[in-house]
């Protein structure tokens, strides 16, 4: 008998309790009736997705989550990015994730240039490409503020820092150090000067929209290689997700990937549509994976409410509606968890342990309660090497706890 599976992940959806909420978290504070239905019919536990020496980036959570060791396979933010757009690597190549920010008064404001849109930001990038560009320093447009810049010829041994966690922070102690530091310096430095009096900034400006005040260089590395999923567990997958990062992911264990319409990787994305494209899935694949970058941003802006809000969205319109469709298989699997904390309060990733829940064949416990970090923990139900969560999931025959 095949099994089909399925995986929901809420981008950053943990959280800290927050006194807004009566001291619990944006995920125990929604209305998340699926989820809970989840948790009470199987089993809710905690995870941990980061190892303690890695930086909590979803880069490394995401493929904890999807069952690889970050520790054995992970080469940086932007390699895997570059898988997603199907940018060419030689093995000697760097490339580096290239958002587009505003700075204010010496500090990061904004990690993403007000969601600058993706129109406004391939005419960006061209100007940088034409102006600052060569054979060697190549430019590659992607979504909103999301781009990459690929390095040839050169080597580089260099700390940076994800913009989105540094919010409010000088930047003067963020910028990249190491070898091929000042190369990259000075590419952020010229760009602030191209974009100061640029037409789209005028405009924005105009709109009393954040402008985009420079490009921001981290997430290195060079080339990107996985073994494919279907080898290590057994089984065909699928991916769906507005965000490259998860796309390059996908890409390289081997998953296809399902273009949803409207998905943009923000509050304003395409649940329902998600959740169709899933449920269609299904019915071709063993086991179909979504991710919803909503609540990490609302997280990002610093913003509980529209994180409560995203993460009810998630439940109403893609994890019910995913939850239904499975009951017509003769064996099925689900799971919802984030990929790592993103508490509002900081605004930043962080590497504490995630909830998780699980319900389908064989899978039961004993603490039939709503989801949430707290009753995770209650359950004493914990995997601390996050890869080891997959094969559980895929696999564990009737156990209980």
């Amino acid at each position: 008998m095949t099994t089909k599976y399925a995986i929901i992940v809420p981008d950053g959806a943990a959280d800290e309790p927050l006194e807004q909420f009566d001291e619990q978290t944006a995920l125990e504070a929604a209305e998340i009736p699926n989820m809970d239905r989840i948790s009470a019919l199987g089993r809710q536990g905690l995870v941990q997705t980061v190892p303690a020496d890695m930086e909590p980036g979803s880069d490394v959570a995401q493929m904890s989550l999807l069952g690889y060791d970050p520790l054995r396979y992970y080469s940086g933010r932007a390699p895997i990015e570059a898988v997603a757009r199907d940018i060419k690597l030689s093995l000697e190549d760097w490339v580096f994730r290239c958002n587009l920010v505003t700075i204010a008064d010496g500090k990061m404001a904004d990690h993403s240039a007000g969601h600058i849109s993706t129109a406004e930001a391939a005419n960006l990038i061209k100007e940088l490409s034409d102006q600052l560009g060569s054979e060697q320093i190549i430019f590659h447009a992607g979504v909103s503020y999301r781009h990459l810049l690929v390095f040839k010829g050169f080597g580089f041994d260099v700390q940076t820092y994800p913009p989105h966690d540094y919010i409010g922070k000088a930047i003067e102690k963020l910028l990249p150090r190491g070898k091929g530091a000042d190369l990259l310096i000075d590419l952020m430095a010229r760009s602030q000067q191209l974009f100061t009096n640029h037409d789209i900034n005028k405009v924005r400006r105009d709109l009393g929209e954040n402008q985009v005040s420079s490009i921001w260089l981290w997430g290195q590395g060079k080339k990107a290689q996985m073994e494919r999923f279907q080898k290590r567990f057994g089984i065909r997958g699928a991916a769906i997700t507005a965000v490259d990062l998860v796309r390059g992911l996908a890409k390289l264990i081997g998953f296809d990937l399902i273009d949803v319409p409207g998905a943009t990787g923000f509050i304003d994305t395409n649940y329902q549509g998600k959740a169709s494209a899933a449920i269609e899935g299904l019915d071709k694949y063993d086991i179909v994976f979504v991710h919803i970058e909503a609540p990490d941003e609302a997280s990002h802006s610093g913003n509980a409410e529209m994180k409560k809000k995203a993460i009810e969205q998630v439940d109403k319109y893609i994890v019910g509606p995913v939850l239904e469709a499975m009951q017509k298989y003769d064996s099925w699997r689900i799971l919802v968890m984030p990929d790592h904390p993103t508490p509002v309060r900081t605004g930043a990733h962080s590497g504490e342990s995630v909830p998780f829940a699980m319900a389908g064949d064989s899978i039961s416990g004993i603490l039939h309660t709503t989801f949430g970090e707290t009753n995770a923990a209650k359950s004493g139900f914990r995997i601390e090497k996050g890869f080891e969560l997959m094969e559980y999931f895929l696999k564990s025959q009737g156990y209980r706890i």
